[in-house]
């Protein structure tokens, strides 16, 4: 049988960034002049990764961003966020205790992220989490990124798994579209930066604390 394997994504699924995102956007938008966004605007924000991330904060305060402008500004961003990292990221709570369980049920676990895979790899090094993953990947690791279904697909096949053998779990559409799109069952968790309830995108199943993630319904999901 071919190794089975649940794919997380990053941003509000394991780890709780909404911290540091928003202290690193602020400074960025900051060098331009333009106002804060809070905590509130986070949903709308993030989930699409950086670039996205800079072009709706320019929007939000009504300004347009030039291709020029935007490369800078990425640039600002990576340097302010990576160079606090981890920060005051954290997992949320059960995570670790969930990934033990799947992970002595002989679960692959892997990390599919349209943060940039460098990015990516530097909070879970923070955190002491990359040993736990058999692959990571981010918005930069393929030609394409969530939700088209090559990045999950790819993840997949980077960590030695099938697709038949997978689990998405997620908090955003696009987590529950690059789920559908490859044909793999997904998980929603509410506590994430979804804009709407996360039961309204239509995943398979959701859990509202990650005490709920079993091996027992990775495997009835699975089998569905």
């Amino acid at each position: 049988m071919s190794a089975s394997l649940v794919v997380f994504d990053l941003d509000g699924t394991l780890i709780d960034t909404a911290h540091d995102l928003v202290a690193s956007l602020n400074h960025t938008i900051g060098l331009e002049g333009l106002d804060p966004v809070g905590y509130g605007d986070l949903t709308y924000l993030v989930g699409h990764g950086g670039q996205v991330m800079i072009k709706r904060a320019f929007a939000l305060r009504g300004r347009d961003i030039s291709e020029e402008e935007l490369q800078r500004m990425i640039g600002a961003f990576v340097e302010h966020y990576s160079g606090a990292m981890p920060g005051v990221s954290v997992p949320y709570p059960g995570l670790l205790a969930a990934m033990d369980r799947l992970s002595g049920a002989g679960y692959r676990l892997a990390v599919c992220t349209n943060k940039l895979e460098g990015l990516a790899r530097r909070l879970l090094d923070g955190l002491a989490l990359t040993a736990r993953f058999s692959a990571i990947t981010g918005g930069d690791t393929f030609a394409v990124r969530k939700p088209d279904a090559e990045h999950l697909l790819g993840t997949v096949r980077l960590a030695g798994a099938e697709p038949t053998r997978t689990v998405m779990i997620g908090d955003s559409l696009n987590d529950m579209l690059v789920a559908r799109n490859a044909g793999v069952p997904s998980i929603g968790v509410p506590f994430g930066y979804s804009d709407v309830p996360v039961a309204a995108l239509e995943p398979n199943h959701v859990i509202a604390h990650f005490d709920e993630l079993t091996p027992d319904l990775v495997e009835r999901l699975i089998a569905r």
